[in-house]
């Protein structure tokens, strides 16, 4: 079966007011995101090694190997922005309870959990992403990842929050001022209803 783009949770204009614009969605999801799954889809029907396989698999399967890159490159933006879809929300930056307990105990307190995912998601050179995770040993943790690689591929962790770094996630809405972009989400647009949801999962 076919990977598919999966349909927004909103509506594409329903982020604007959060400062994410609706040509920002229309073109970051229906061109970028739709992109990575025709290209996924076309090396999962080229290649028998991939037939059957799930996201994650493939994922899993393509990760470190140079030969097979551009499957690893696309299967890894298409679980992204399928995470990213969810890390969003017209009514976003309100941390609720249970996990800003969690956040207090891991990282000091809620100010200092911005002031490191804010660190990682600044200084990631070029295309990237700055993610919350619960990792290993049950804490909370920042990371970041380069281009399309992800907490799955790495390692890291379970991804609760992820925040795509790529320019043209935010060059309509913030031009080159990626501070500005990643302090919005924080404030804004992060769902953290959707992390504690992931995190009381896990």
């Amino acid at each position: 079966m076919a990977f598919e783009l999966p349909p927004l949770p909103y509506a594409e204009n329903a982020l604007a007011g959060a400062g994410m614009c609706q040509e920002t969605l229309e073109l970051h999801h229906d061109k970028h995101h739709q992109a990575y799954v025709t290209a996924l889809n076309g090396f999962v029907e080229s290649k028998p090694e991939l037939a059957g396989k799930t996201l994650e698999e493939i994922i899993a399967f393509s990760y470190g190997k140079p030969e097979i890159a551009p499957v690893f490159n696309n299967a890894g933006q298409h679980w992204n922005h399928i995470l990213f879809w969810k890390n969003l929300s017209p009514k976003g930056g309100q941390i609720p309870t249970g996990l800003e307990k969690k956040i207090a105990e891991d990282f000091g307190s809620v100010e200092e959990f911005k002031k490191l995912f804010k660190q990682a998601a600044t200084t990631q050179f070029g295309s990237g992403w700055a993610w919350l995770v619960l990792d290993k040993t049950g804490k909370l943790a920042v990371t970041k990842t380069a281009n399309g690689s992800n907490p799955l591929a790495e390692g890291q962790g379970k991804a609760l929050l992820g925040l795509d770094v790529w320019e043209h996630a935010y060059y309509l809405d913030f031009r080159n001022r990626r501070p500005d972009y990643i302090t919005n989400y924080l404030d804004k647009l992060a769902n953290y209803e959707f992390a504690e949801a992931e995190l009381k999962s896990a």
